[in-house]
């Protein structure tokens, strides 16, 4: 969430910055900024109202001490007057900084100076691109099909039990799925990322806090007799951990890694690019979050950013590296970089990692704050990144790594997996 006191001061930058999302949020700036202002003023009449109270209830007890009785009745009055106005101005300061609050929730986030302008996927810019493509034999499968050829992935089992999107991993293919997630957790905690378990369902707050709500809502698996909902991400349960937070400043960095099952509604996703793998309701991720001085944070991502490279690298799969523009940018983000792997088999790029930094926005929602060297508190800067997303990395490995003998296991995962070849 943008704070209200930056927007006031940069009103027009703000404005400006959000164009880039294109979006025209002229109204919607002033809006706050009116908002704020009825605040403040009804803040300085109840101020000046408690104030005056205080005064009067002081000469009462002076003329009460001085046998002045009817002089403090009559001022006795003034002040139950005062006690009824002083009521109602509270309850219109809650009801403006609640208004203010909630409007101020549909506010997306500033983007940096370097995201590219832009309305969608088409206009992202490539940043970096590594790894062969190789060529596969004739015949060669997309993994849907090489998951039903070599029984490792049961997609119709999947829907039998609960639905589309919901697929049964079995024998050499749940080794594998389990492989990625040692591996990737293993490259984190080497990395310096300390390992955490969170839940899988989380509070109204907890979505607030990191920003799932209200603008994802609808996206998220709701359980309603509870009012919990189950997690898009583990960013959300790993970030809300420093939630109501002050931190010293000596304690930064912070970095966490977490391994969970992430849940989403997908509402609205149809088409052949949306088969097998490519788009699931449950899924496996490894995440890294980072808490980071707001002066070290776009050095941190840099950071991010090569050490998901480093594990493709590893991998051997041909990726790529996209600086989102601002109209494919999720909602809090101010900078974010997608890793895609190339499927050859399906001769298309699949989106694998978003590495973001989301500098302020989350943090001000959470309330983590940090506290200097001079005793100050100031807002922190959170990131995060998929380190890595599992199943387009799956779809990757399965059908790059396709012979007509089989499918080979990258060298790195043969030590977690226990054999070669699935064949």
């Amino acid at each position: 969430m943008l704070q209200i006191a930056y927007i006031r001061e940069n009103q027009e930058q703000v404005v400006k910055a959000l164009a880039k999302r294109n979006l025209d949020a002229a109204e919607m700036i002033q809006k706050a900024i009116d908002l704020d202002e009825q605040r403040r003023n009804t803040q300085v009449e109840l101020d000046n109202l408690l104030a005056e109270s205080n005064k009067l209830s002081k000469e009462i007890g002076d003329l009460m001490r001085n046998g002045e009785k009817e002089k403090a009745e009559a001022l006795k009055q003034q002040t139950a007057k005062s006690k009824e106005r002083t009521a109602e101005l509270k309850e219109v300061l809650n009801t403006l900084a609640e208004e203010l609050t909630q409007h101020l929730y549909q506010i997306p986030n500033t983007p940096a100076d370097i995201v590219p302008e832009g309305k969608g996927a088409d206009d992202n810019l490539t940043v970096f691109e590594a790894g062969e493509i190789p060529t596969l034999f004739e015949g060669a499968l997309p993994h849907w099909e090489l998951a039903k050829k070599y029984d490792i992935i049961d997609f119709e089992l999947g829907a039998k039990i609960t639905g589309a999107g919901f697929p049964v991993y079995k024998g050499k293919g749940a080794r594998l799925q389990r492989a990625l997630i040692s591996y990737f957790l293993d490259k984190n905690t080497e990395a310096g990322y300390q390992e955490v378990q969170v839940p899988h369902l989380i509070n109204e707050a907890s979505g607030y806090g990191t920003g799932q709500l209200p603008d994802k809502e609808g996206q998220m698996y709701h359980v309603t007799a509870d009012d919990l909902y189950l997690i898009p991400t583990a960013e959300v349960p790993v970030t809300n951990l420093y939630r109501d937070v002050i931190l010293q400043e000596y304690e930064l960095p912070v970095c966490n890694t977490g391994y969970t099952p992430c849940f989403r509604r997908e509402a609205g996703s149809y088409g052949a690019h949306v088969r097998g793998l490519n788009r699931l309701h449950q899924f496996d991720k490894v995440e890294i979050v980072r808490i980071e001085h707001p002066e070290k944070s776009y050095e941190a991502l840099d950071g991010m950013v090569e050490h998901v490279k480093n594990i493709l690298n590893e991998l051997k799969l041909p990726y790529r590296i996209l600086r989102l523009c601002g109209g494919d940018m999720g909602f809090t983000s101010a900078l974010t970089y997608d890793f895609e792997v190339f499927s050859t088999a399906q001769d298309r790029w699949l989106e694998i990692s978003s590495v973001s930094n989301f500098e302020t926005f989350q943090a001000n929602r959470l309330k983590l704050r940090f506290k200097g060297k001079d005793g100050k508190t100031q807002l922190a800067h959170t990131l995060n990144g998929s380190s890595l997303a599992l199943p387009r990395v799956l779809a990757g490995i399965l059908e790059n790594y396709q012979t007509p003998e089989g499918i080979v296991i990258p060298e790195v995962l043969r030590p977690y997996c226990g054999f070669d070849m699935i064949s």
